[in-house]
């Protein structure tokens, strides 16, 4: 009896089973009910809404001239597109904000500029939801798309709408480059049609969508209070600060966006300078034993990387890590919570400074000895730690598996300033309490604005 050859049955075999193989059913949308969040500037999601899309036989020439920019894709097309497709919109904006942000020192000014960015995204993508879902406008189809098509309606496009927001608010902040700006934004949304996930008319109604978000929080930096002059006056007194030109006097004073008032969130008058207490903390600093360890912690958590970057960059980690890039309004969500409560914070944390004055630790007591210069302004409560804590308590929402970690980071953080001889125990005490203050209120607005929070 004649065999049948091993590798035409295997050939049978792949055949029958063919049949059997299961289809892999449908992505679901993306977050078909963001259109619906709150705004922070938008009256409402639906106030800017472009006009409605071309029509089938527009989307045809479209399509045509879509398939004819594909066919010339070279490495430097391609590479676009890697770049701008790494992550959610909001990762590169960060990022090139950042990367300007590090060329001067932590200040609240820093966290109003990384706020007025994350807003602008947040809202602009909110509004763009609101537009796919009321067009439902499909993907380009018939073609080969560079990069997974995402499972949302074309109309518009999503990463156009945050290059023109973010594009407009760094233009703002960094005057200088606003031409690389713009262009970066022209980049981001052509790298959509190199990669053949949008129709040309998607990314054009993109980018005037968010330029028009982007004005409408510029419209709203320009009444923050941050060009208010301040008279001057530094009181004075055995427990007051010492020096000159303090650091944004006035900060405590700005406009928020989550909490009602930063006197919400007022901490208790500091230890009296002739208190046992003050004596026990002023001891406790004289005490503390420098070691390489604690010397090189004091100096990481003073440096500019663990007041921003580093609380940003756990987020997109963990969202790289959770394969969650592609839920472009839930990581916008995340990034603009974090920008809003660091602002919010700061604010808060300042207008604690300036109702106080209270003296730099080494001004009271000089046997205390600083491990780097004073930051010039008050002790109480401690920036660091108000900022560090309130930032750990977002990313511990977002990701509860990291609770201990990044809270512990979060203190450590403050007590790096006890380390450095820079602040009060009772300062870290005190930052933290506000910290997790105003994170609880920002969090409790986002879960308000969503209806949920992860």
């Amino acid at each position: 009896m004649k065999r049948t050859h091993p590798f035409l049955v295997g050939i049978l075999l792949l055949a029958l089973l063919a049949g059997c193989v299961p289809v892999q059913p449908p992505r679901a949308p993306i977050e078909p009910q963001a259109g619906h969040w709150g705004t922070w500037v938008l009256s409402s999601s639906a106030e800017l809404r472009p006009a409605a899309p071309p029509d089938a036989a527009t989307s045809a020439q479209e399509l045509a001239e879509l398939q004819t920019m594909m066919a010339a894709n070279d490495d430097a097309t391609k590479a676009q597109v890697l770049y701008w497709n790494a992550g959610a919109p909001t990762y590169r904006w960060l990022e090139l904000a950042l990367d300007r942000f590090a060329k001067g020192p932590p200040s609240p000014r820093v966290a109003r500029g990384l706020a007025l960015l994350n807003v602008a995204i947040y809202d602009a993508i909110v509004a763009t939801w609101e537009a796919k879902y009321t067009y439902n406008r499909p993907r380009p189809q018939g073609i080969t798309p560079l990069i997974e098509m995402p499972a949302s309606p074309s109309y518009p496009s999503e990463h156009a709408a945050a290059a023109g927001a973010a594009a407009a608010v760094l233009s703002y902040l960094f005057p200088d480059e606003a031409d690389f700006f713009a262009a970066q934004a022209q980049a981001a949304g052509q790298s959509r049609l190199y990669a053949g996930v949008h129709y040309p008319s998607d990314v054009d109604a993109g980018l005037a969508l968010g330029a028009g978000v982007g004005a409408k929080v510029l419209e709203w930096a320009q009444s923050d209070g941050t060009n208010a002059e301040w008279d001057g006056v530094i009181p004075t007194g055995p427990d007051k600060w010492i020096g000159q030109n303090p650091v944004t006097p006035l900060a405590g004073t700005w406009k928020t966006w989550a909490i009602a008032a930063a006197n919400d969130f007022l901490p208790p008058p500091p230890p009296a300078i002739d208190s046992e207490q003050m004596q026990a903390e002023l001891a406790e600093l004289k005490g503390v034993e420098r070691t390489l360890p604690i010397m090189m912690g004091a100096w990481i958590w003073h440096s500019f990387d663990r007041a921003y970057p580093w609380w940003y960059r756990h987020i997109s980690t963990r969202l790289f890590e959770q394969d969650r890039t592609a839920n472009i309004p839930q990581a916008t969500l995340m990034y603009t919570a974090m920008a809003v409560t660091q602002y919010d914070t700061i604010v808060a944390c300042f207008n604690g400074k300036y109702t106080y004055w209270m003296i730099r630790p080494p001004q009271l007591d000089p046997e205390v000895v600083n491990l780097f210069p004073i930051p010039n302004h008050p002790s109480y409560p401690a920036a660091h730690s108000c900022g560090s804590m309130a930032s750990a308590m977002v990313i511990s929402e977002f990701f509860p598996e990291d609770v201990e970690m990044i809270q512990a980071a979060g203190h450590e953080a403050g007590l790096s300033r006890i380390w450095a001889g820079i602040h009060y125990p009772s300062d870290v005490a005190a930052g933290e309490a506000l910290g997790k203050g105003v994170a609880a209120a920002v969090l409790a607005r986002t879960r308000e604005m969503t209806g949920s929070i992860q």
